[in-house]
């Protein structure tokens, strides 16, 4: 995926990519300490569903989840997408602003330091692609963000292995939600170890019930098929 990448561009990844493992010595934001390991595990990492997130319809891009900005930061880097950085942590999230702000890109990248329920409270139907890495079910990533996203905006989840457990829960879901499950792919990561799935959810249509529901609900609660 990274020799598609200007020049220019690589430069500004490297840079983001150092500003974290420099802001990591006194906050905890990911991890990794290794710049090698960084740039396979949080950099190819977040790149590698690239085609996904190019195939996506334009307009505003949502991190839920954030961390230490990955995929967000780099995805913003590489499409040029007006992105939002989305991470109830407001530590990282005043880490992350001033990391945007040294690498010149804080008209383009900005932040929601809160919860994804409260997000949908004030941009609800905005986002035209979220992506979620590592953070929760696929069940309570469908009840997230189908309030987020306009219809046909896209959901991207980057998972490690999922257990056909998991899926049969956000497949029930799926028209209460009005999300569709349009592509699944897995690969590894160039280190030979890392395994990944993507998997991309599309919304369809106005979700069946009022979303979204209290703060951590998604989570503590989720939803079934009624």
């Amino acid at each position: 995926m990274m020799h598609q990448i200007s020049e220019t561009t690589q430069n500004l990844l490297d840079q983001y990519l150092e500003l974290v493992l420099e802001a990591n010595k006194k906050i905890n934001l990911t991890r990794i300490d290794s710049i090698e390991q960084a740039r396979v595990l949080h950099l190819e990492d977040s790149l590698s569903a690239l085609k996904e997130i190019m195939e996506a319809p334009q307009g505003l891009y949502g991190d839920l989840g954030t961390g230490g900005g990955f995929p967000g930061i780099p995805l913003a880097i590489v499409t040029g997408r007006d992105t939002v950085l989305v991470d109830s942590v407001q530590k990282k999230i005043k880490v992350l602003d001033d990391i945007v702000a040294q690498l010149g890109l804080s008209a383009q990248i900005t932040s929601f330091a809160g919860r994804i329920e409260d997000l949908a409270l004030v941009q609800k139907n905005s986002f035209s692609l979220l992506t979620a890495r590592a953070l929760s079910q696929l069940n309570s990533l469908l009840e997230l963000a189908s309030p987020l996203l306009r219809k046909h905006g896209r959901l991207v989840c980057y998972k490690a292995h999922v257990s056909d457990e998991e899926l049969a829960l956000a497949a029930d879901l799926e028209s209460m939600l009005g999300m569709k499950l349009i592509s699944r792919r897995s690969f590894t990561l160039s280190d030979d170890l890392t395994y990944r799935e993507i998997l991309v959810y599309e919304k369809v249509s106005h979700p069946r019930i009022k979303l979204p529901r209290r703060v951590g609900l998604a989570q503590k609660k989720p939803l079934t098929a009624r």
